[in-house]
């Protein structure tokens, strides 16, 4: 698992940017291959399967719990078996390092 896991969200100041689409993919070789860069570079997302409906709320409630911790928060979408969860910088307009920090986050739940 990268360092990511370790670091925490800062807030975005007034003056902040979205990283660009290098920058993205470099930090996107710290994730699994589960995650993907969509609409250009500017969101990240990734699709989760469990075996029940309880595993899937779990799991949603713990994604969660950690934008909550983190002060960022993903776009979760979920149905019986599946989440999808995507991260992006509304404030940016595209991702930050905070994405790419609360994915590595969500990736640590599923190795513990």
């Amino acid at each position: 698992m990268s360092d990511l896991a370790s670091k925490r969200c800062v807030a975005c100041e007034g003056d902040a940017k979205a990283l660009d689409l290098a920058a993205c993919m470099k930090l996107k070789e710290q994730l699994p291959e589960r995650w993907r860069l969509l609409r250009e570079g500017r969101m990240l997302r990734a699709e989760f399967t469990f075996r029940t409906y309880y595993q899937t709320t779990a799991f949603v409630n713990a994604v969660a719990w950690i934008a909550h911790s983190e002060n960022h928060h993903p776009d979760i979408d979920f149905s019986y078996k599946v989440a999808k969860v995507s991260w992006w910088t509304h404030a940016v307009n595209g991702l930050t390092e905070n994405d790419f920090i609360c994915a590595a986050k969500v990736e640590k739940l599923l190795a513990e």
